[in-house]
């Protein structure tokens, strides 16, 4: 029993380091591979439970192999926006492009650490390996709802619609204009001053606010009205008055001369003099002007002898067209559009388990959460236990080619050594043979 258990052993042997032999060759051959995670074999003793104290019985030993998914490679930069990695803890979601375009429901959700994506000729951000980054679509405003994150069902994939138009309706402005104060004296002319805003509809096209200012001008004495009537004109209703107000000035020593003393309504919407807002309804919709606080700087002012539209600001944009993309380290996709709009369409959350190595290995360098692994959570980036999203990067080859090759000298040595077990034991039984003869 002793000599056929030391055969045994070195059989055990020569497979266990056939095994560790296998992972080092994928290693090896996965040295240049984007965001493979090392294989790593460990040997186990098997003890055999010996009849006696002067017999020995070889138990030999067992193999196991895990992928190592816990330990990454080195990051480093590219040229293509959408070429992602992770800096720290956690993974990428991605799905198999042939799932989702198979539409069957909602695809299984993968894992993987980097990835080099490309939009296709929908516009979808895939892998040359059929993977198709997955993310939270964003909503009209640019918002993520606040979707599930212990389940992938609320995943779709990540596409740039190159084609699509995008465009703001004007909903704010504000007017910041100086009004000569040489206009409301006694002996002035009374002209009206003009100024016109352009304005964004709510289908993209440009309209625009006709502002215009006229003194009034007192009929005797020597002190200034101070007091001006401003009128507002909407181009998009064929220059209908939206909003008729009177509007004071203050013309002491003090740090408030020149600002605005009192506004009157005479038409359109209240000036509510706490936030210097007051608001018209243009074709499209409402529109909040400011105008100014009374008694604070900014806003509309009376000095000097000059009409100067000094600071005329709106929100709103024209309709563009997307020209490129990138992601930020908390996983936003940000469109960016040729008239100067930026728009988040899409997050990508990353993945975090309990049990990183306990996932399956798949192919592509990607990971399926198992029971092993525990359960996953969808983490923003940089928040939790998560690292963050690097775009222009890469993740490289866990592999290190020198480590590898150390190991295979000391495999091919033990693989060795256990051969000649094998042949010693072979020549032992021989001579038990011959005891016959």
């Amino acid at each position: 029993m002793t000599i056929s258990s030391s055969l045994n052993a070195g059989v055990a042997g020569l497979t266990a380091n056939a095994s560790r032999l296998a992972a080092i060759s994928d290693n090896i051959a996965n040295s240049s591979t984007y965001g493979y995670r090392r294989a790593e074999t460990e040997f186990h003793a098997l003890v055999a439970t010996p009849n006696g104290a002067a017999s020995y019985s070889a138990g030999g030993v067992r193999v196991s192999t895990q992928r190592l998914v816990s330990q990454g490679g080195p990051i480093v930069s590219s040229t293509n926006a959408t070429d992602l990695a992770v800096r720290g803890d956690g993974f990428l979601p991605v799905a198999s492009a042939t799932q989702v375009e198979a539409g069957n429901g909602t695809p299984q959700m993968l894992l993987t650490s980097t990835g080099s994506f490309r939009p296709d000729s929908n516009g979808y951000l895939r892998s040359e390996s059929g993977l198709m980054l997955m993310g939270f679509p964003a909503d009209r405003d640019g918002n993520i709802p606040p979707y599930p994150r212990d389940t992938s069902d609320a995943l779709e994939p990540v596409r740039l619609n190159k084609t699509q138009l995008q465009g703001e309706p004007t909903t704010e402005m504000t007017l910041g204009i100086n009004l000569p104060a040489t206009g409301t004296a006694v002996g002035a002319d009374g002209a009206s001053h003009a100024t016109s805003v352009e304005y964004q509809d709510n289908i993209g096209q440009s309209e625009s606010i006709q502002i215009s200012f006229t003194p009034t001008v007192p009929v005797a004495g020597n002190a200034n009205s101070n007091e001006w009537t401003m009128v507002l004109t909407d181009s998009a209703q064929n220059g209908a008055v939206i909003g008729e107000y009177t509007v004071t000035f203050q013309d002491g020593r003090g740090a408030s001369r020149g600002t605005i003393d009192s506004v009157t309504t005479l038409s359109g919407g209240t000036f509510d003099a706490s936030t210097g807002n007051l608001i018209v309804d243009v074709a499209s919709g409402p529109i909040e002007i400011n105008i100014g606080v009374p008694g604070q700087p900014g806003g509309l002012t009376q000095l000097s002898d000059r009409f100067a539209p000094l600071n005329i600001a709106k929100n709103g944009t024209p309709v563009g067209t997307m020209a490129s993309v990138e992601v930020d380290e908390k996983g936003f996709v940000h469109a960016f559009f040729d008239t100067g709009v930026t728009r988040t369409i899409f997050q990508i959350p990353l993945v975090n388990l309990p049990n990183p190595n306990g996932m399956i290995p798949m192919d592509n360098q990607t990971f399926m959460p198992s029971l092993n692994s525990g359960s996953y959570f969808l983490w923003n980036a940089g928040e939790g236990p998560t690292g963050e999203v690097l775009a222009f990067s890469r993740e490289e080859s866990a592999t290190d080619v020198a480590g590898e090759l150390t190991d295979m000298i000391t495999t091919q040595r033990a693989y060795s050594s256990n051969a000649k077990v094998i042949q010693t034991v072979d020549e032992m039984l021989q001579e038990t043979t011959n005891i016959k003869r």
